[in-house]
């Protein structure tokens, strides 16, 4: 009976052979076509299968299956050491454990402490009462390193000045027990997303996101995104870096004139322009503003002319790329002989300013003193209630002498009556004080004084001489 067992077994491995060969699997697996593992560390294998229509019928899901790993080759007949795990086997050559659930057709695998010796092919097998089937026409890599493969940093849509962008950097985790750590290095603030996302491969890895907007000043700047791997009791990185490429509208356009001295007419000058862009600048054009007229005289970086007599005053120049434009500072084109002009009429103009600003200043000076003048005129007028009335004032409402004064009205206003006496040389009559004045060789000039009739009783008007104010002057009209 053994004998016929063995038979039917090598009649069966005979015509897996054979069927392999004409392009037939007896069983198909789906995993990664390499993984890269560190040393001292875990790599877990996305794996999962499935049982070809024509040996469909031989296998029952509901029975107990047994996943084999081999690793190097797949027929493992004469080399039965290749066969470095199996789930129903309790010591193997390799720590590890089949994580998936094979009833489901899921044969995921984790191996352990990971050593260089690792590094091979390997191939999965089930057994399956009555199904025993190996796939020899798929296997998976398994790369060990001593240090861990750099994250790779990709950039979503054009890095432009203004516009956010995001940055994303991602490192491959083989033992997602254990994931990398992602930091970044900016020059800029930034906060960081991450999380842990499943590749097309099944494979896992970590995605660290970053956005931000960028600058000009940010073009050409390194970043930098590290990755740390923790492997038992210490730690190992790797990093990528890489440079920003901004795309910005032209910044820092300056112009410059040489010679930068008066040149006569007939000289050659040259101006140049200058700008920082990306892209590089592809138009420049020259601008001469004469007579508070701007006009294009040129294009080009350099601009060279044979000063005529017009060409004297300001010019500038426009930078432009696909982004935008600069405009530059403003450089003088001064021709000899023609400073005296310039300078005369700058001349002209502050000496008009300071004047207008002295004109202002006059009458602002008048008109305080006029008002100046009013305000203490309506001081004396308060001041001279309850006395003696000057010549040439005539109150109307005074009362006669003997008579007590009447009552002014409540809230009534108070009204001001004004007199005059011409003291002309037509009078014929001097008092006794011009008399003197005049003896003296002094002439007098009486002001009038504005008196309000309420108040006290007036006193008699005994002595005139008291009732004038004098003002003396050396000469004058």
């Amino acid at each position: 009976m053994a004998c016929h067992e063995n038979m039917f077994f090598l009649i069966g491995l005979f015509i897996s052979g054979v069927l392999a060969c004409f392009g037939q699997r007896d069983l198909i697996t789906t995993m990664p076509d390499r993984l890269d593992v560190l040393t001292g560390s875990c790599v877990q294998i996305p794996c999962s299968f499935d049982i070809p229509d024509q040996n469909k019928y031989t296998f029952n899901s509901t029975i107990l299956t047994s996943g084999v790993w081999i690793k190097e080759n797949p027929y493992f007949g004469g080399h039965p050491d290749n066969v470095i795990f199996n789930s129903t086997e309790m010591v193997n050559r390799y720590q590890g454990k089949i994580t998936g659930n094979m009833s489901q057709k899921n044969c995921t695998t984790v191996f352990f402490n990971v050593t260089t010796n690792y590094t091979n092919r390997y191939y999965f097998r089930i057994e399956s009462q009555p199904f025993r089937a190996t796939d020899t026409g798929k296997y998976v890599e398994i790369v060990v390193r001593d240090l861990p493969s750099s994250p790779i940093i990709t950039v979503s849509g054009e890095v432009k000045e203004g516009t956010p962008v995001s940055l994303n950097c991602s490192a491959f985790a083989p033992c997602p027990e254990h994931p990398p750590e992602l930091t970044w290095t900016l020059p800029t603030q930034f906060t960081p997303e991450n999380q842990l996302q499943e590749n097309p491969d099944q494979t896992i890895s970590v995605l660290s996101t970053v956005n931000f907007t960028p600058s000009y000043l940010h073009h050409e700047m390194n970043i930098t995104c590290t990755a740390v791997y923790p492997v038992g009791t210490s730690n190992k990185r790797a990093e990528h870096n890489m440079m920003l490429n901004v795309s910005f509208s032209p910044k820092d356009t300056s112009a410059s004139i040489s010679p930068a001295d008066s040149v006569s007419v007939g000289s050659c000058v040259n101006l140049t322009c200058s700008s920082t862009a990306n892209p590089p600048v592809t138009n420049f054009t020259w601008f001469q503003i004469s007579e508070g007229k701007r006009t294009q005289v040129a294009s080009g970086q350099s601009y060279t002319l044979n000063v005529t007599v017009g060409d004297g005053g300001l010019y500038y120049c426009e930078a432009r790329n696909s982004h935008g434009c600069g405009k530059s500072n403003e450089v003088q084109l001064a021709i000899k002989g023609q400073e005296v002009t310039v300078t005369t009429m700058a001349s002209g103009i502050a000496a008009g300013t300071l004047g207008a600003l002295l004109l202002i200043s006059l009458i602002s000076l008048f008109v305080w003193r006029r008002n100046s003048r009013l305000h203490d005129g309506l001081e004396r007028t308060d001041n001279s209630q309850g006395q003696n009335s000057p010549v040439g004032t005539v109150c109307t409402n005074q009362a006669t002498a003997g008579e007590e004064p009447e009552e002014p009205a409540e809230d009534q206003p108070e009204e001001i009556h004004y007199g005059e006496i011409d003291f002309s040389k037509r009078q014929t009559k001097e008092t006794p004080a011009a008399a003197q004045d005049r003896v003296q060789g002094q002439e007098s000039e009486y002001a009038e004084v504005n008196v309000t009739g309420r108040g006290a009783q007036e006193p008699p008007l005994n002595n005139l001489d008291e009732l004038y104010a004098q003002v003396n002057k050396t000469g004058g009209c």
